[in-house]
């Protein structure tokens, strides 16, 4: 399979991703603003507990990926990376630049 073509379906995996991360994204903000024991709760959770702060990181993960496979589809619909070979070369990058972003979004995480 094509670069350009994973590239593309990964964009389109990563907003499903977004729409169903940003349930538990929502209620986790619902809980913080309820009151101050609510804040505290999802805090201690954020800090303590694997799951969630994978959940997180999975969700800005997604949101890092989307947004620089979005930039390139921007560049692309003012005709910009439309041939072959630099079809492949923005999709490398993209690969790369996603991959950078992802790491470091995981050490600020953790």
């Amino acid at each position: 399979m094509p670069v350009t073509a994973i590239v593309s379906i990964l964009h389109r995996v990563t907003g499903i991703i977004l729409f169903i991360g940003l349930v538990f994204l929502f209620y986790a903000f619902d809980q913080s603003l309820s009151s101050q024991e609510g804040f505290d709760q999802v805090v201690e959770v954020l800090q303590n507990n694997f799951l969630a702060k994978f959940v997180v990181w999975g969700v800005v993960s997604a949101l890092m990926y989307h947004f620089v496979a979005g930039v390139k589809h921007l560049f692309m619909d003012l005709g910009h990376f439309e041939e072959l070979e630099s079809g492949r070369i923005a999709a490398k990058a993209n690969l790369v630049i996603a991959v950078v972003l992802i790491l470091l979004a995981g050490v600020w995480i953790w």
